[in-house]
């Protein structure tokens, strides 16, 4: 008798509704002293949930507090210090808080001038919630899977492959998890995966990067 076959992968999508904090900072200090105390969600959010907004698109910079540090502070040694960290190496989002405040405070102590951002160009703390939406779509073989990718909404990327990524305790992609389950034969894609860097790419190319990586499944008849 063959082995039974996994339960199906069922597509999620998801939105965000952005709640102002009603605090700003107009400079370095005051960005150190709103970091230090807003809630945790906030630094998710200006983390993470740069990806799920439209028209997010910096080159180089894919955290809210490094682009703000270049662009209105004009900055660049604590907006490239800023940049350079990743929040998914860190196993709390408190931990991501301390890095934030002790490249800020090294920033303080090593520079004379603390440069003020322009009226109306002040950091805008903001947290978010997520709206989590059952697309009702499944893909029933690593094969469904695979063809399904590239048409996939840019929140399900974003559900699945980055907020998969920080779930513990695997703090795997979903897609990795599921295709796991149906043995060695997708350990190569798994492996592809596994090697794209969401924080180097827009949802829609990780969704391009990401179909790359699972075309060879799409050729494959599942057993």
């Amino acid at each position: 008798m063959s082995a039974k076959r996994p339960e199906p992968f069922s597509f999620m999508d998801c939105a965000l509704t952005t709640i102002s904090l009603g605090r700003s900072a107009h400079n370095l200090r005051e960005l150190r002293d709103w970091v230090a105390v807003v809630p945790v969600q906030s630094i998710s959010h200006h983390f993470f949930e740069t990806l799920l907004r439209p028209g997010f698109d910096d080159p180089e910079y894919r955290n809210d507090f490094a682009v703000w540090a270049r662009r209105q502070l004009r900055d660049d040694v604590v907006a490239e210090r800023l940049g350079a960290i990743e929040p998914l190496e860190h196993e709390t989002l408190e931990s991501v808080r301390q890095v934030v405040l002790d490249i800020i405070e090294d920033r303080l102590a090593e520079t004379l001038h603390v440069p003020v951002a322009a009226p109306g160009q002040e950091f805008y703390f903001l947290r978010s919630q997520q709206v989590i939406l059952d697309t009702g779509e499944q893909a029933a073989t690593p094969a469904d899977l695979a063809a399904q990718i590239p048409t996939l909404p840019t929140g399900s990327i974003y559900y699945h492959f980055v907020e998969g990524r920080k779930r513990p305790p695997l703090r795997i992609d979903d897609f990795s998890t599921w295709l796991e389950s149906w043995g060695p034969s997708t350990a190569q894609c798994r492996a592809c995966l596994a090697k794209i860097d969401y924080a180097l790419w827009s949802l829609t190319e990780l969704r391009a990067h990401m179909s790359k990586c699972l075309a060879c499944l799409a050729q494959k008849e599942t057993p």
